[in-house]
């Protein structure tokens, strides 16, 4: 927060010193080092001067040949040292800052990447710090899986870690009191011996074939999520309500794929006029955590096409993209999060945007052999893929659903 941190003290003050970046420079020994700024997303500013503006100068090649640090007061030459910085969120940087930066968007580990760095790296260390090695425990492959599944949702491997290390001291503690220092085998179904209960569910999709509930695929600052959409019709003047604290973005995706869904209302089998004595609900679930983005938009317009005509969405398959109010499947991102999200759900069938195709050179081949993919341009063609035929009158189809409401909890 203090620009004197990047500019230097001026010598007039007591205890005076040099600038971290003139300081960086003088512990490399030479004039063309790297040097790496971690997390200025979190710099501000104060009384104290504004850190932002010191590094626009550092940062911005047209400037940097010349940068004075306050306590040389001579201008130095940073054009040959390379910068690397880091952030969390690109949102928080100043936009002049970042105008000069070359952004590089690094993705979070697959759950192999976490199986593998946790084999060789975590798995080995923990069991050192915690004076383990002598009769190491057996820690498979299956109890970390468990472990990313249900005790972590993240990026990277900071709470893996965090996870292991309670499994360390669990063991060594048993070990202490039971003075057994024979090896310990951890497997997957003791998981919850040594760490409680998970702290989160696997990703699941609907629970069978059903009117009005269809699998979205979403996407998080920790990864790819499956994201079941539910709507729900009753009698009413024709409005629509929607829940699930979303965003501005995503109550707008919804609306467009409300209002294409109203175009096609004959199509769907409705008499003209019949929307207007309902009102529809569509409701995304797990209300507390806020949602946003356009990718819901064929989801919701699949989940609505379901509820109005009778005909179930097959439980196997799950989308993402945006729609218009011409029917037309537009791009969106995090494509490789959201299929990593499906292959763990188990499911088989995903329809992507055409112009989402070429994403797919990212996803891992174990991925691609599990999945079968659908490129679709338009709406019609994801329900013709997802809703299945119907087998009868619409009518039963909608008493099905109140005989689930009115089933006992």
């Amino acid at each position: 927060r203090d620009e004197a941190e990047i500019r230097g003290h001026r010598r007039t003050y007591v205890g005076a010193l040099p600038g971290k970046i003139l300081s960086g420079l003088t512990r490399a020994g030479c004039m063309n080092p790297l040097l790496m700024l971690d997390e200025i997303d979190k710099i501000g500013s104060d009384h104290r001067g504004d850190p932002a503006s010191a590094l626009l100068e550092v940062l911005d090649p047209e400037q940097n040949d010349t940068f004075t640090d306050h306590y040389f007061n001579v201008p130095f030459d940073l054009s040959k040292v390379l910068f690397i910085v880091t952030a969390n969120y690109l949102h928080d940087i100043p936009r002049p800052l970042l105008d000069r930066l070359e952004v590089i968007s690094i993705e979070g580990y697959t759950e192999s990447e976490k199986l593998a760095i946790a084999r060789d790296h975590l798995v080995p260390k923990v069991l050192h710090e915690h004076g383990l090695l002598p009769a190491a425990p057996q820690v498979g492959e299956e109890a970390v899986r468990a472990i990313v599944r249900g005790w972590t949702r993240e990026a990277g491997v900071r709470n893996l870690q965090r996870s292991l290390e309670q499994l360390a001291r669990k063991i060594a503690r048993r070990q202490v009191e039971s003075g057994d220092q024979a090896p310990v085998t951890v497997a997957a179904e003791t998981i919850t011996e040594f760490l409680g209960p998970p702290r989160f569910s696997h990703d699941e999709g609907v629970d069978g074939d059903q009117v009005g509930a269809a699998n979205g695929l979403a996407w998080t600052s920790s990864g790819g999520e499956i994201l079941v959409i539910e709507a729900l019709k009753m009698p009413g003047k024709g409005k629509l309500i929607i829940t699930g604290k979303l965003g501005e973005v995503m109550k707008e995706s919804v609306q467009a794929a409300y209002s294409f869904t109203r175009s096609r209302a004959e199509r769907l089998g409705l008499e003209p006029g019949e929307l207007d004595t309902v009102d529809l609900h569509i409701h995304f679930p797990a209300g507390a955590v806020p949602k946003d983005g356009p990718s819901a938009g064929v989801t919701v317009t699949l989940a609505l096409a379901s509820l109005l005509s009778g005909r179930a969405v097959r439980a196997d398959v799950a989308m993402t993209g945006e729609v218009t109010l011409r029917g037309k499947v537009l791009a969106v991102g995090g494509i490789k999060d959201k299929l990593l999200a499906a292959y763990r759900a188990g499911i088989a069938h995903v329809a992507l945007p055409k112009a989402n195709e070429k994403d797919l050179m990212e996803v891992p081949a174990e991925v691609r052999g599990a999945i079968t993919f659908h490129p679709i341009e338009h709406v019609d063609e994801l329900l013709a893929l997802a809703l299945r035929p119907l087998t009868g009158p619409p009518e039963l189809a909608h008493e099905a659903i109140d005989d689930e409401l009115r089933a006992p909890l």
